[in-house]
Formats: C-alpha cells, sequence, structure tokens
C-alpha cells in the first residue's frame, strides 16, 4: 500500500474523502491537496490505468481495512456435528439444522458419525445417514472428498457452495 510521497507514478486519478472524483491530477499536486486537507493520499487501485488515489486519513484508512480482513478471516472456521446411527429423526432434524445454520455463516463442517460397540458392523447405516445429510444440504453446500473412516468414527466434510 502507497502513501504520499512513496506513489511513484506521474499522474493519478483522485478521490477525495466525501468519494467524489476530483479527476487525473499529477501526483504532486494531489499530494498537494491532501496535505493541504490535513489527510493523506492513498493508493487504492494501483492496477488502474491511471492508479486510483483516495484523499483520507491514513490510520483511519488502515484501521478499515485490518478491521476488514479479520472479518473475512472468520469465514474458514471448522464446525463438527456428531450423530450416531441410532438417532431419531427429531434429534436429525436438529442436527441437520445446525449444519445449515454454519455452512450460511461460510463455515465448513465435519459431519462425524461415532459408531458404539459393535455399531461398527453396521457402517453401511453410517454412509446411508452421510447421503441423506448430503442430499439435505446439497442446496447451499457440496461434500468435500469422500467420507472417510478413521477407526469407529465415519467422517464428511460439507463447505458451503460459494467458496468455490
Amino acid at each position: 500500500m502507497r502513501v504520499n510521497e512513496r506513489i511513484r507514478v506521474p499522474e493519478v486519478r483522485v478521490i477525495d474523502e466525501n468519494g467524489e472524483n476530483l479527476g487525473v491530477l499529477a501526483t504532486d499536486k494531489a499530494i498537494a491537496i491532501a496535505k493541504e486537507r490535513k489527510l493523506d493520499l492513498v493508493e487504492v487501485a494501483p492496477q488502474a490505468s491511471p492508479p486510483v488515489c483516495k484523499i483520507v486519513d491514513f490510520g483511519k484508512y488502515y484501521y478499515q481495512q485490518e478491521k476488514r480482513e479479520r472479518k473475512q478471516q472468520h469465514r474458514s472456521k471448522l464446525k463438527e456435528i456428531k450423530l450416531t446411527i441410532k438417532i431419531g429423526e427429531h434429534d436429525f432434524q436438529t442436527k441437520l439444522n445446525r449444519v445449515r445454520e454454519f455452512l450460511s455463516n461460510g463455515d465448513m463442517v465435519r459431519i462425524s458419525i461415532f459408531f458404539r460397540g459393535r455399531e461398527i458392523i453396521h457402517a453401511t447405516k453410517g454412509h446411508e445417514l452421510l447421503r441423506r445429510v448430503e442430499e439435505e444440504v446439497k442446496d447451499i453446500a457440496r461434500v468435500e472428498g469422500q467420507p472417510m473412516a478413521k477407526g469407529k468414527i465415519l467422517q464428511m466434510m460439507v463447505v458451503p457452495s460459494q467458496q468455490g
């Protein structure tokens, strides 16, 4: 991020603190206008031709950028929902609602099916349960990879479909 004298191009498109376009100005003149208003000239779109600069309070602008990035980092949280093959219909719907809630918040969800005791011999019921979850959330999410068995646990990852 370039500020004031670090901007090396001869001319820039300038937007003032109120969001109004001041047009294409020489970089020196744009810096002078910013200093006159006791603000900074910050390059916001260096790839544009000519680069776009904004007249803002740099400290405040930097804080807003950091805040926006912290908010976006939230997106990559992993939540887990635990099920058993003997789950009742109402309990299944409640867990499914939680999965949908997590996915709508942009979180990834790991669905784990725990086999207790000798339930492991009914692994096909676990796969059926995972397929059912997949069918129920396919409108807002997609399954990442195949369900994996780890000992007495069967797991599947579900990610929001808008993440790509």
